[in-house]
């Protein structure tokens, strides 16, 4: 009889090998954050036969699902552990904002980008605005006041009952300057503190500092920290979640899990599940071992590169939804050799777009033209031509600016995603026109720095790749990267004719208006081309199929209040 190998010897071959990701499984095991089974069920999935051989019969039995008192199941999430306290005020990072969602409501629910355990199809991502905590929104002629209707017999979760109060404290909080407020990115320049005014009790009305046509996405689900908090709050959101939403908090450990409970007192539809548990972890490969170990239901924000365990798996539905997120490679336009035009143009002629949409996301993007009006805005205008990849082109351009052998130049970025691999992308592309691009691939905390000008390495950079992540309409895309004085203004592009196509753009009340100052902005951009924009991605979730109903945003909201399980 063939001796077994024993577990060590096992691990040792896996290190071997199954490389990064064999070995983060190992650690992830060794490390206590997952079972033996979960190690088996990783080396099943990927094919890592002798590993399984070894470790088959060491693998724990199979856990009966937890069973929910007063009946209704327990959907359980592998979940990434918040970046910081959980608060909406200040909250930026998926792993919070998700579990915000589970107790807050917001006037309005985007519907733009969604998709359900129902069907495994990428979600079409225009499905528009529809009432949650406001019944009804009306602009005034001008479009600079907005009138918003709320729900009647609303409670939070202490008792108290929501009205207009509740939500002028809460913008104002968030439009306030001097909170820390993570809204400011969205809410200046559109809603000041003392903007939104109570004209009675379930009526409130926002007084705008410009008109704006989509301000409606800006209080709703879009707007993450826009989540309705009672007038008397005053902090510790950790230790309550107060909301007015369909659960109800059970238990917080930061760093650990978070558990929460169905609201016998919510307004609508009460939720199926009697409990959802959210268990954290360090990374993408942890959670996903989480799922395959059967610890876990529900994943949200995988990506395909690492998602292979998922991918493989006849276990799971893949929610597919199209988004606006992106990633945008900027250049200094007030610095050499991208001062110049044709250079800037020289680079994103350079990229095989199709080739980028294929390998990175295996098919799971939409082509990107440089600017960004993303294929699932409704006020995009697809008449503008699609930039292709023009070696020829790209050559003569940089030699026409001065460059006929190219330059050498630093691209930084950051370490997220599969951001890394397109910096390696960029870089053979272009090399391929004489261009020598050194890469700088940082930490995320080390490439935001303080997130100001000259603190930076993402404002203050030659050029870089920046993450940006969903919104329901191009508003914040359009000013806060782009504009003379925007916050984000990366590549430092200062353009008058843009920033008043822009306030045109935002003033705008119908999509037919909106659509024409779209073509000007896109048609602009393509010939100034102070960033890059190669694609726009899917946002993926995995879901296991014996659970039906999650439904989980483009924005990486996830929601279970209609979630239903067969085991």
């Amino acid at each position: 009889m063939k001796a077994r190998l024993t577990l060590p010897h096992a691990l040792e071959a896996l290190r071997r090998d199954a490389g990064e990701l064999g070995n983060h499984a190992i650690d992830e095991y060794l490390a206590q954050r997952v079972t033996r089974r979960e190690l088996l069920r990783y080396a099943s999935v990927m094919g890592l036969s002798g590993m399984a051989v070894a470790i088959g019969g060491l693998a724990l039995p199979q856990r009966a699902r937890a069973q929910t008192p007063g009946g209704g199941a327990t959907i359980r999430v592998a979940h990434l552990t918040p970046a910081g306290a959980v608060d909406p005020l200040t909250v930026a990072d998926a792993a919070g904002l998700a579990l915000i969602a589970q107790t807050g409501e917001f006037l309005v629910d985007d519907e733009s980008g969604a998709s359900s355990a129902a069907a495994t199809h990428r979600a079409p991502g225009n499905g528009g605005l529809r009432p949650a905590l406001a019944l009804s929104w009306q602009p005034n002629a001008k479009g600079d006041v907005w009138t918003f209707k709320l729900r009647s017999g609303v409670k939070f979760h202490d008792g108290q009952i929501l009205s207009a109060k509740d939500v002028v404290a809460t913008f104002d909080r968030l439009a306030d300057p001097a909170s820390g407020s993570a809204a400011l990115s969205m809410l200046k320049g559109v809603l000041s503190k003392g903007g939104t005014r109570a004209v009675d009790d379930e009526t409130v009305a926002f007084h705008l500092d410009a008109p704006n046509g989509n301000f409606p996405y800006y209080v709703s689900s879009d707007n993450y920290n826009a989540v309705i908090l009672p007038a008397n709050y005053t902090g510790g959101y950790e230790k309550t979640f107060i909301g007015t939403g369909p659960f109800k908090l059970d238990k917080y450990q930061p760093k650990v899990a978070a558990s929460f409970v169905r609201n016998p007192d919510y307004w609508g539809d009460k939720a199926l599940p009697s409990r959802v548990e959210f268990s954290f972890y360090a990374d993408q490969q942890a959670q996903i071992l989480a799922l395959l170990g059967r610890r876990a239901d529900v994943m949200g924000d995988f990506t395909v590169q690492g998602g292979a365990g998922i991918l493989n798996s006849g276990d799971f539905d893949v929610l597919s939804v199209r988004s606006s997120a992106h990633r945008q490679i900027h250049m200094r336009c007030d610095q050499a050799p991208f001062n110049d035009k044709r250079v800037r143009q020289a680079l994103a002629l350079c990229l095989d777009r199709d080739l980028l949409v294929k390998g990175l996301f295996k098919g799971r993007a939409e082509l990107g033209n440089d600017h960004p009006f993303a294929p699932v805005f409704a006020s995009s205008d697809t008449s503008v031509a699609q930039r292709k990849v023009d070696l020829q082109r790209a050559k003569a351009l940089l030699a026409q600016a001065g460059h006929p052998n190219g330059f050498e130049a630093t691209l930084t970025t950051e370490k997220f995603m599969e951001i890394p691999d397109l910096a390696v992308v960029v870089q053979n592309a272009a090399r391929a026109i004489g261009v020598k691009l050194n890469l700088k691939i940082e930490s995320q905390g080390l490439y935001y720095g303080s997130g100001t000008f000259g603190k930076s390495d993402w404002l203050d950079s030659t050029m870089g790749i920046t993450d940006y992540g969903h919104r329901g309409v191009p508003n914040l895309f359009l000013n806060a990267p782009l504009t003379s004085n925007g916050a984000w203004n990366a590549a430092h592009f200062k353009n008058p004719q843009y920033d008043g196509l822009v306030a045109k753009f935002v003033g705008a009340l119908d999509i037919a208006e909106q659509k024409r100052m779209a073509k000007q902005i896109e048609t602009l951009l393509l010939d100034e081309t102070p960033v890059i924009i190669p694609y726009f991605f899917d946002q993926l979730a995995a879901v296991r199929k014996s659970v039906k109903g999650v439904r989980y945003t483009a924005i990486s909201q996830l929601y279970f209040d209609r979630a239903t399980t067969s085991a």
